[in-house]
């Protein structure tokens, strides 16, 4: 029998949780509190996994039919959680209601179990720092969409044990995630501290006029974003050189000149220059194409990781 994992709230990024463990052959418990609710995410779950065989992108060695098999709905929150080995909350991200799941789930833990939130910037300490199981309890922040971006930033608390974060790593790894450790809190973790300084200056551009939302965007899809598909910023240093050491020297004193003319954070993401972006948007994106433009991403992200897997493949060989 294979080793169950409970998942808490069967949103979107339940399901993409479900789907990602079972296609680790775990068998999943899936908990909300609407019976409707629970019902309609088996069945966009049970699709999902069928659509994706059919893309050729679904993940694990199992067929769609067998991984929909090992997911099943709860209403019941300790039949959901109970024989479970880790647990991932995906309720909103709203610290009172977290607090309260973590409370109800604090009765229910073991010392072997982990329970991990999918928060993406409440850190354990913001909810779970009153539970007698506390040490049990570490981030496990997703990237949307999880099931194609396979980053997972796994972040403890001040008093998680060890142990807690080397099993989440291990999970992670083991159903074909890609996780990082921070080693302490801090705001926003990792990925969105990044994804804020990238935000600071094109909205700092857009305000000073400098290029159009359209060209802002290239820049990083038609730019950074290729490189960045396959590898990181200070790899890219160390291969734009003869090593990041020789990189420094030849570039360091420019890039501080540059870095010197950068719009001091934070930027207030005004309403304003929102709206003068909404109004770039509104031929090539309008609000009610938005949906069809996510599944156009979603779509495109699932080829990437297709090609990515394959790449990693032959490199292996």
């Amino acid at each position: 029998m294979s080793e169950k994992v409970a998942i808490i709230g069967s949103g979107l990024i339940g399901q993409f949780w479900s789907m990602i463990f079972a296609s680790g052959g775990y068998s999943v418990s899936i908990y909300d509190i609407d019976d409707k609710q629970v019902s309609k995410a088996l069945t966009l779950i049970r699709e999902k996994l069928h659509l994706y065989e059919q893309q050729g992108c679904l993940r694990g060695k199992s067929s769609a039919a067998e991984q929909a098999q090992l997911i099943s709905g709860h209403t019941d929150l300790a039949e959901c959680v109970e024989g479970a080995c880790y647990l991932q909350e995906c309720v909103p991200e709203v610290v009172d209601l977290k607090t309260k799941v973590f409370q109800q789930l604090d009765i229910m833990l073991t010392d072997t179990m982990v329970a991990a939130s999918s928060s993406s910037c409440l850190g354990p300490s913001q909810f779970a720092g009153s539970m007698q199981h506390r040490d049990r309890v570490v981030v496990a922040h997703p990237v949307n969409p999880p099931y194609f971006i396979p980053l997972v930033e796994i972040v403890p608390g001040p008093w998680t044990a060890p142990d807690v974060l080397e099993k989440t790593r291990a999970i992670m790894e083991k159903v074909g995630q890609s996780p990082i450790t921070l080693r302490k809190e801090v705001p926003g973790f990792a990925l969105n501290r990044i994804q804020y300084a990238i935000i600071n200056e094109c909205w700092d551009m857009l305000k000073q006029g400098i290029l159009s939302p359209e060209d802002i965007d290239k820049v990083m899809k038609d730019g950074l974003g290729p490189r960045y598909a396959f590898i990181g910023p200070l790899e890219t240093m160390h291969l734009n050189a003869d090593g990041i050491v020789d990189y420094c020297q030849r570039y360091a004193d420019g890039a501080y000149k540059v870095c010197e003319t950068l719009a001091p954070p934070p930027i207030q993401y005004d309403l304003d220059t929102a709206g003068k972006v909404l109004n770039e948007f509104k031929d090539t994106i309008p609000l009610d194409k938005i949906p069809d433009r996510r599944q156009w991403r979603d779509d495109r992200l699932a080829a990437l990781a297709t090609l990515k897997r394959q790449c990693d493949a032959k490199d292996k060989q």
